[in-house]
């Protein structure tokens, strides 16, 4: 048999494309795409996410999880109702910081960065331990805020003081019991300027003198919370994540029954059993809206490049937009990246084009496919 028609098993392992399609979607559209030039072919779809925005839809495609919903406050204090998963038996909880206190939930004309609140996201983890969850999952990705944590902290019942203490004797107690990793791909310390205001704050809101206000405030609430807790965080690789809600959890850490942070990436393959998938592929594709320098700090496509290396398994990254330094950043993994837009466009206009843009790449690349086969 000619072996450019040889069955091969493609494994289409995306991000999201924020603001535009799902991680779900966009697997779906290159495997369509992909279908049409190579109907032949096994394909296997393994959705991903970095712990923000899109974990929940990542994880509930892979199965073996119902939905469920409660009453929070966004990062503005109305009250929304968010979206959470719990497993089958019951036992376990998957959290998305963004679905309370996202960026997401705000118009970009609401975006205040002074103000906004994590108050959500720990009446979120409240309500899955009211719920009797054990092991949780909490992806921190895609904050509207720059609170360092306090309003997580609140909801799980500390209490603070006018003179800027913390009391802690009010924290939930049954959160000993309770198994917590924190999704995340930042990797800042939550002060200076690498730190969360510095780094984060404008996406959200914050003109420069309100990123030193940020800092401030930052500053003030870390040495509270490092004297209430006895644990210094301010300058642990996460601290600054999700406006330093990485640094309040960091701090609590003692206060759980087991604690770790670690790359959003990794804990979404591990919920949607991406190895053995990996296993069997031929061909890994990858992909997100931007492949930029934010690419090198431990975005999807990134952790995908590295377990291909690492199996032996050639990959292929797509992004809806692409700069050198994200192509760069890949290549030291092997990858090889390929813009998905067709002629020059703005973000709007790519954003607007919904799915066929990827259906036509996938499309384009099981062309390519063909091509090197056929040569073979």
């Amino acid at each position: 048999m000619n072996r450019a028609n040889r069955e091969l098993t493609i494994l289409f392992a995306p991000d999201s494309f924020k603001g535009s399609l799902t991680s779900v979607d966009v697997a779906r559209a290159l495997a369509e795409g992909w279908s049409r030039a190579r109907p032949s072919d096994r394909l296997e779809l393994a959705p991903l996410a970095d712990g923000g925005e899109g974990t929940l839809e990542a994880i509930a495609a892979a199965g073996g999880w119902k939905w469920q919903t409660a009453e929070v406050a966004d990062p503005l204090g109305r009250r929304i109702r968010a979206r959470w998963l719990r497993s089958i038996d019951g036992a376990a909880a998957v959290l998305e910081m963004a679905e309370a206190s996202g960026l997401s939930r705000l118009h970009p004309n609401e975006r205040d960065a002074m103000n906004a609140t994590s108050l959500g996201t720990g009446q979120l983890v409240c309500a899955a331990v009211a719920a009797g969850i054990r092991h949780m999952m909490l992806g921190i990705g895609g904050s509207a805020t720059t609170d360092g944590g306090s309003g997580l902290v609140e909801a799980l019942g500390a209490r603070f003081s006018d003179d800027g203490d913390v009391d802690l004797s009010g924290l939930d107690r049954r959160l000993v019991s309770i198994a917590l990793e924190v999704a995340s791909d930042v990797t800042n310390p939550l002060l200076g300027p690498e730190g969360a205001a510095a780094v984060y704050g404008p996406q959200k809101g914050a003109t420069p003198d309100v990123v030193e206000l940020l800092n401030q405030r930052l500053r003030e609430w870390a040495e509270a919370f490092e004297r209430a807790t006895g644990r210094g965080e301010r300058d642990t690789p996460g601290a600054g994540a999700a406006g330093g809600v990485g640094f309040a959890l960091l701090c609590l850490q003692d206060r759980f029954g087991s604690f770790g942070l670690r790359p959003g990436v990794d804990l979404v393959m591990e919920a949607t059993g991406f190895d053995a998938k990996l296993a069997d592929a031929d061909l890994v594709i990858t992909g997100e809206g931007r492949i930029d320098a934010q690419t090198a700090f431990g975005k999807t496509s990134l952790g995908v490049a590295r377990r291909a290396r690492e199996a032996g398994k050639p990959c292929i990254a797509v992004g809806g937009g692409v700069e050198p330094e994200g192509i760069e950043a890949l290549a030291l993994f092997g990858a090889v990246v390929v813009p998905v837009v067709e002629r020059p466009q703005s973000i709007e206009e790519a954003m607007s084009a919904g799915s066929e843009p990827l259906v036509r790449c996938g499309a384009r690349l099981a062309g390519l496919a063909s091509l090197t086969k056929s040569r073979d």
